[in-house]
């Protein structure tokens, strides 16, 4: 089973890079929160690999952190959750605030991450939380990036442009308009973008 990669990056797109390893490219399906703290094409990049193998294919799934990759094994453990599942839950929310949520029983946070219903949200936390009473977090929950923050930078990146890019504008955005709606906030670093 292949645990980790490192190598350069020929190609990314928001949920899945092309990784040349010593000469054979290896594609590595990967969550938002990775995709951003990617570099841009050539440079190097290395990654925490989960390989999932089915009758019919053999899918690799890499992360930037460990707590991102304990998070997606733990979440593919829960019944009805795939790694399909697993990947858009730890897009929609850094792998942190979904232990802070699953330990405070918020399954109104849960649900607000696309592809998460009721009885998903409802069987997550019921499944995980004893699970993870020994997860340790960097953050505590107050510090960790917010929802909001986190739905702008997903936004930009499927957008195509560069975790550098929409880290600076949506920085900016938060600070002219930190009252604003989501769609409010991405027109604003969308002109912050095309002002450069």
């Amino acid at each position: 089973m292949i645990g980790f990669l490192r190598g350069v990056l020929l190609r990314k797109n928001p949920q899945e890079i092309l990784l040349d390893v010593a000469g054979v490219g290896y594609r590595v399906l990967v969550p938002v929160s990775t995709f951003c703290r990617l570099g841009e094409g050539g440079a190097e990049a290395q990654l925490l690999v989960h390989t999932h193998v089915r009758e019919d294919q053999l899918v690799l799934y890499g992360f930037a952190t460990s707590s991102e990759l304990e998070m997606f094994e733990k979440l593919i453990s829960v019944s009805g959750v795939g790694p399909k599942v697993a990947l858009g839950v730890l897009s929609g929310i850094e792998a942190e605030e979904l232990v802070h949520a699953i330990r405070a029983n918020d399954l109104a946070r849960l649900t607000r991450v696309p592809g998460v219903g009721k009885k998903t949200g409802e069987r997550v936390i019921l499944e995980l939380r004893d699970k993870l009473a020994s997860f340790q977090t960097a953050t505590p929950p107050h510090q960790t990036q917010s929802p909001q923050r986190a739905d702008l930078l997903s936004a930009l990146a499927n957008l195509g442009y560069s975790s550098t890019e929409a880290e600076r504008a949506a920085q900016e955005a938060f600070r002219a308009q930190p009252e604003a709606s989501l769609g409010e906030l991405l027109r604003e670093a969308l002109r912050n973008i095309s002002r450069r």
